[in-house]
């Protein structure tokens, strides 16, 4: 069985929902994991905003509006009157849960079970649509079987367990529909998976029924060499490992967030990234077994903003005993996570990209030696096979550089990227250059 995930913008609008059918029915047996509507998680959140500041009104108008919203849709999508109705009933009773919601107390609880219905909403709508199609479909609610441990991380034993039994029960449905995103915690409180939305959870439940494929689903055909927002002539990728795709996400490509990769990776499921909107694309296809053709090859380039660069100098001429060991726990005292690292033998450099303990951060590490403060970078990092033996491939991307002031290089912490820190207003010409000289040769 193959679990397919779509995005919120493939379930945009009648129009998409119903080309999301015409992709899913083609008479194999699917789990198929819907996001909210495309800017339904926008709106949720906005209600949100407004019950934290206590403004009630606020927040039943923006509800109001989100519900009539939802009302057009449905009109455009069904044509039996009898699942207009059902649509309509399903969508009220998350509208109602949104206004349980306000009340004099709003906290963290409220505000994830409202960020919830997005899902509920478009997972309902999407399933009383097959049923129209004459398609046999079900619902698996995923807060019957998505829950997280206490550490709030997924709770594979629990899933794989739930989940399956949710599926014995139905042996004869071709197409199970189910919410990405929400779960719940450890505790039996709504709550969501945060890092990879979707991504994640289509990878979990292929994790969970040991599925044949992951397909996700978007808007773009798989993951280009490049951004092409920035560079023309980017070209999709055809074939990546997971570490591979693993790097691209971490370090900036959209189209794929890192954490989803590894349930996928470590059960050994391939993963395809398709395109709604061109579905007989080939698109991305990636795995734990490398691409013959790729050996030796750079793949893809890919750009993390809002990098701040973090030098500290020892005060000895040499790195005293216990110098990095420091400097590390002070990274760690205060849960921020280094992207990049490079030493010498009078100091190190590091990078971060959330700056939000970064003066307590900094007053610590002042302990240690003179600290000095780079921001507004970005980390440009040049995915492949980049085995250090696969000799000329550093030196290609260093020679596409040469023109741009580089601030660090890291190379050799990972068999699949070389790293380059520059600042933001040379992203674009470090973008193009490496294009020129990796892809268009």
């Amino acid at each position: 069985m193959k679990v397919l995930k779509f995005g919120g913008t493939s379930v945009g609008s009648a129009e998409r929902m119903k080309s999301v059918a015409r992709i899913v029915c083609d008479g194999e047996r699917k789990i198929v994991v819907l996001s909210a509507m495309a800017g339904t998680t926008n709106t949720l959140v906005e209600i949100c905003d407004y019950l934290y500041k206590k403004n009630g009104d606020g927040a039943r108008e923006t509800i109001a509006a989100l519900e009539r919203k939802y009302w057009l849709v449905i009109e455009e999508l069904y044509v039996a009157e009898e699942y207009k109705k059902a649509a309509r009933e399903a969508v009220r009773a998350c509208v109602m849960n949104m206004r349980a919601c306000i009340k004099d107390y709003f906290s963290m609880y409220e505000e994830k079970e409202i960020l919830a219905q997005g899902e509920l909403m478009s997972t309902a709508m999407m399933h009383l649509y097959m049923k129209e199609q004459g398609v046999k479909s079900a619902l698996l609610p995923a807060l019957d079987y998505m829950r997280t441990n206490k550490s709030s991380e997924p709770d594979m034993t629990y899933i794989r367990a739930h989940l399956n039994a949710m599926l014995d029960e139905m042996p004869d449905i071709d197409v199970y529909i189910t919410q990405g995103y929400i779960c719940r915690n450890a505790y039996g409180e709504v709550d969501n998976l945060q890092r990879g939305g979707s991504d994640y959870s289509a990878s979990l439940v292929g994790a969970a029924i040991g599925a044949d494929e992951i397909q996700i689903w978007t808007d773009i055909d798989g993951m280009h060499n490049n951004d092409p927002r920035f560079v023309e002539n980017t070209r999709p990728v055809r074939s990546l490992h997971f570490e591979e795709a693993a790097e691209l996400g971490y370090f900036g490509a959209k189209i794929l967030h890192p954490t989803c990769i590894q349930p996928a990776k470590q059960n050994n499921i391939p993963v395809r990234l398709l395109n709604t909107l061109e579905p007989d694309a080939p698109g991305t296809f990636i795995s734990n077994y490398p691409d013959v053709q790729g050996v030796g090859a750079i793949k893809a380039v890919a750009a993390k903003d809002n990098i701040t660069a973090i030098k500290i100098k020892s005060g000895r001429k040499l790195l005293a005993h216990g110098f990095l060991r420091k400097v590390f726990e002070t990274f760690e005292t205060y849960h921020t996570t280094i992207d990049m690292v490079t030493t010498s033998e009078v100091g190190v450099s590091v990078t971060i990209d959330n700056t939000r303990h970064l003066p307590e951060i900094l007053d610590d590490l002042r302990q240690y030696g003179t600290v000095m403060v780079d921001e507004n970078m970005v980390i440009v990092c040049v995915v492949g096979d980049l085995e250090w033996q696969n000799a000329g491939l550093e030196s290609r991307a260093l020679s596409a550089l040469k023109d741009i002031p580089v601030r660090m290089v890291s190379y050799g912490g990972s068999n699949y990227n070389i790293s380059f820190l520059v600042r933001q207003e040379d992203k674009i010409a470090a973008l193009r250059a490496l294009s020129a000289e990796l892809f268009n040769k």
